[in-house]
């Protein structure tokens, strides 16, 4: 009995170290790091990076590496341009006018390359016929349809939409197209045996285990929106198209002032990083971390 008794007694403590082994698996750890780590690892890396890039510039023409100012104006010189065109209510007038046909461009290839990105991924035939054609459009310079454009539809907003998605939409369709392809098979079984089949299936199943795949795309998508509009401004200019960015830079090259072209560029620039680290960024972090793909220490 005695024995009885003690096999009885360890079997239960091994039990009950297996329960808190697994309550311990399923513990979600504190995500929360210290405030300090979180400055040093992710604050001051692109802080210095910025910092950097001033001073090397200031240094260029300090030591008159580039002495000539129409080629490389000094860091002072675009800040002045920067802060008159702020002061004259201007420098958001450039910033709006790009951004808002930006956005609502890239809208629009949402709305067109996320149904025709599922189309080719779903349909073999359509898939056959049109995805060579999606990666040849792809690879195409965006500037090359801002003459046809022009042609097509004239000096107005019909033209830069349609730039932007010419050179989006494939972008956006082709990422959804590599998403739905490394989607597990079994996942796809495991739909169907539970009912879940056509549009069902593709709401619930595939739509969602492509979602990482789908997000790159949105990225290259956005970054080909922008690419493109700013060529376009560049390319196309009208009294009826407002001043954006790109007709900013180019007004700057027409002028020969340096300082414009540079302010042109550093607004350019920082619009398109804004836009990832306030949109896209976050999106790609929470879908990584809802698949348990991204893990903090």
């Amino acid at each position: 009995m005695a024995g009885t008794d003690t096999s009885v007694k360890d079997g239960g403590s091994d039990l009950a170290g297996l329960e808190a082994g697994l309550d311990a698996l399923e513990t979600v750890p504190d995500s929360r790091r210290p405030l300090r780590r979180t400055l040093v690892e992710k604050v001051l890396p692109p802080v210095v990076a910025v910092a950097l890039v001033p001073a090397v510039w200031q240094a260029l023409v300090s030591f008159r590496i580039v002495d000539d100012p129409t080629r490389l104006p000094a860091p002072a010189d675009v800040w002045h341009v920067l802060r008159e065109a702020w002061l004259k209510g201007e420098l958001l007038g450039y910033m709006w006018t790009s951004v808002s046909r930006g956005l609502l461009g890239f809208c629009l290839a949402l709305l067109v390359g996320t149904p025709l990105g599922l189309l080719v991924a779903r349909v073999k035939p359509v898939r056959a016929a049109i995805g060579p054609v999606l990666s040849g459009l792809q690879s195409l310079p965006s500037v090359a349809w801002v003459p046809p454009a022009v042609i097509w539809l004239g000096l107005d907003n019909t033209m830069m939409y349609a730039v932007i998605l010419l050179g989006a939409v494939p972008s956006v369709a082709n990422g959804l197209v590599s998403g739905i392809d490394q989607v597990p098979p079994l996942f796809l079984r495991a739909g169907r045996t539970l009912g879940a089949t056509g549009l069902r299936g593709t709401w619930h199943i595939v739509l969602p285990a492509a979602l990482p795949g789908y997000v790159a795309g949105l990225k290259q998508g956005w970054a080909f929106s922008w690419r493109s509009l700013m060529a376009a401004e560049i390319i196309a200019s009208s009294p009826d198209l407002g001043i954006g960015l790109g007709q900013l830079l180019e007004n700057g090259r027409n002028a020969g002032d340096m300082a414009m072209v540079f302010e042109a560029i550093l607004l350019i620039l920082g619009v398109g990083i804004a836009i990832d680290l306030l949109i896209f960024s976050p999106l790609e972090r929470w879908v990584l971390r809802s698949r348990g793909l991204l893990v903090t220490y």
